[in-house]
Formats: structure tokens, C-alpha cells, sequence
């Protein structure tokens, strides 16, 4: 327990975070970065940028809902300080992305209506799925549901966003860098604490299983939307790519990520790539808990 206390103390978390990775950044991006030209004026890139963000919005609101409603049902207080500095994370991050939102030219008075307009229905679902859980103080489902299944997801899309930025938009790279670096402690947290509460109420096996099964089908079916309407700016993104290597006298690079070539894989592969690697990690890191990795039905 001296341990968990030490590892999940505010203390560390000023440390890492703000007296950290953060520092100097503004809106999580160096001071005086901003979005390129070649995608503020492309409207085919334009207009996937802004939905991209919009779900990342609609996953962080979530996610900040759910931490904080966790904070009073944790049943001691390392766990409570731990959720208190997680859901000041998820605060940031929806403060963030929302910002992305302005810096692409949506206007502040528009913001809920283009979220409404953009947001996913299966996340929308998936949200709730979890929301239910800590609205109902079930706080063993409600971390297995929020720090390895949602956190879980975002990690690893927050990672192939990141991989598929770095040349085209540092900016937006950077920002996802620190967001990964957030939700890598916040898996770890709902790993090291839960499972020992798992030991101790193993009634709650099956209803866990369920929630995560659930869950995971949703997710599933958010990226097979998102994914069949992506080709056209995937396909346009390679090209500003390579025509701004073009112009610097080079190539666009290799962008390799869990073995996939992001800069000529077909969009069906890249989404197969994401589903696997998500899965794959839900399946260790509820084992590693005790709860049995429940396989989703593919949607439709």
C-alpha cells in the first residue's frame, strides 16, 4: 500500500505532469504552434480534422464524468486523491481538444451544436454504457469500464493520431503526446488498484464481463463508421504529405505503426490494425485483473 500511496500521490502527479511533461506548453502544444496552412485551407482535410476532434471531445467529456463521479465512491483515499488528479487530466483534455475546435475555425457560439452534429452515435453509446455504471456507484465496474476499457481505447487512438501527425501537424502531435502520457498512468492506476477489489468481490465477474463486452462493441462499431467515411481525406492527406516532402527535398517518410505502413496501407487494413491492437490490450490487462476477456460481436 506505500507503494500505491507513493505512486499515485498529487505530489508525483505535479512532479510528472504539470512540473513535467507540461511544462512550457500552452493548450498542450509549445507556445506559438498552430494548425498548418495545408490543412486549414483543404476542405476535404479540413472537415476530418474537425469530426476527428469532435470524438475525442465527446471521449473526454466522458471520461471526465466518469472520474469525477468515481472520486466519492472510491473506498479509500489514495484512490480518491489518485481519481482527483486524473479527473482534472480529463478536464484538460477536453479543455484541449475543445480548443483544437476554435484553432480550426469553428466559432465558440457553434461549439455544442458541431458536437452534436459530429459525435458518433456508437460513442455516444459506449459513453453511456460506463456513465450508467458510476451513476448506479458501482465503483469495481466503473474503473474497469473508465481506466482500462475507455482509457484503454484512447491510448491506443491517441497514439495512431499521433503517429499519422507528426509530420504533417507537430502541433497536433505534441498535444496527443501529452495525452498519451496521461492515460498511460490512468490504465496503470485502474490495473494496480482494481484487481486486488476484483479478489475481493468475485460476484462481480460476470456483470464486468458483460459491461466490457458491451463496450467493446460499440467501440468496434464507432471505428467501422468513422473509418468507412475516411478514405477520401486519408487518400488527400498522403498527398499533402508528399508534396510537402516534395518541396523540402525529401520523402514523406516511414510512418510504421504495429506493423502497419500508415502511409500506403488501405484504410480497411489500418482500421483492422486499431480494432486488433485495442483488443488485444483489453484481453492482457483484464487478465492481469482476473476478469475474462469476453469477445464483442462485430457490428453489422
Amino acid at each position: 500500500m506505500a507503494d500505491f500511496l507513493s505512486q499515485y500521490s498529487i505530489q508525483r502527479w505535479l512532479e510528472m505532469c504539470p512540473q513535467g511533461y507540461l511544462e512550457d506548453t500552452v493548450y498542450g502544444h509549445a507556445e506559438g504552434g498552430s494548425e498548418p496552412p495545408e490543412l486549414l485551407d483543404n476542405e476535404v482535410l479540413l472537415e476530418s480534422s474537425i469530426a476527428t476532434t469532435v470524438q475525442l471531445i465527446a471521449g473526454e467529456r466522458c471520461a471526465l464524468a466518469a472520474s469525477s463521479g468515481l472520486v466519492n465512491l472510491a473506498p479509500d483515499f489514495a484512490s480518491k486523491r489518485f481519481l482527483a488528479t486524473q479527473t482534472l487530466d480529463e478536464a484538460r483534455h477536453v479543455e484541449i481538444f475543445t480548443q483544437r475546435l476554435f484553432d480550426l475555425g469553428v466559432a465558440k457560439e457553434d461549439l455544442e451544436s458541431t458536437v452534436d452534429r459530429y459525435a458518433n452515435p456508437n460513442l455516444v453509446r459506449f459513453a453511456e454504457i460506463l456513465l450508467e455504471k458510476v451513476s448506479d456507484g458501482d465503483f469495481i465496474a466503473g474503473v474497469v469500464g473508465q481506466n482500462i476499457v475507455l482509457e484503454g481505447m484512447a491510448f491506443t487512438v491517441f497514439e495512431l493520431l499521433e503517429a499519422t501527425s507528426r509530420d504533417l501537424n507537430p502541433k497536433f502531435a505534441q498535444t496527443l503526446s501529452g495525452t498519451i502520457a496521461d492515460e498511460r498512468r490512468h490504465v496503470g492506476f485502474g490495473e494496480n488498484r482494481i484487481g486486488s477489489l476484483i479478489s475481493e468481490h468475485p460476484e462481480k465477474r460476470g456483470e464486468i464481463e458483460r459491461m466490457q463486452q458491451e463496450m467493446s462493441y460499440y467501440m468496434l462499431a464507432t471505428f467501422a463508421d468513422v473509418f468507412s467515411d475516411s478514405g477520401e481525406s486519408v487518400e488527400e492527406g498522403r498527398r499533402v504529405a508528399n508534396d510537402l516532402a516534395a518541396e523540402r527535398g525529401g520523402d514523406p517518410g516511414d510512418a510504421a505503426w504495429h506493423g502497419a505502413d500508415l502511409g500506403s496501407a488501405s484504410v480497411e487494413e489500418i482500421e483492422g490494425v486499431l480494432a486488433d491492437t485495442v483488443l488485444g490490450e483489453f484481453r492482457s490487462r483484464l487478465g492481469r485483473i482476473g476478469i475474462e476477456y469476453q469477445s464483442p460481436s462485430v457490428p453489422a
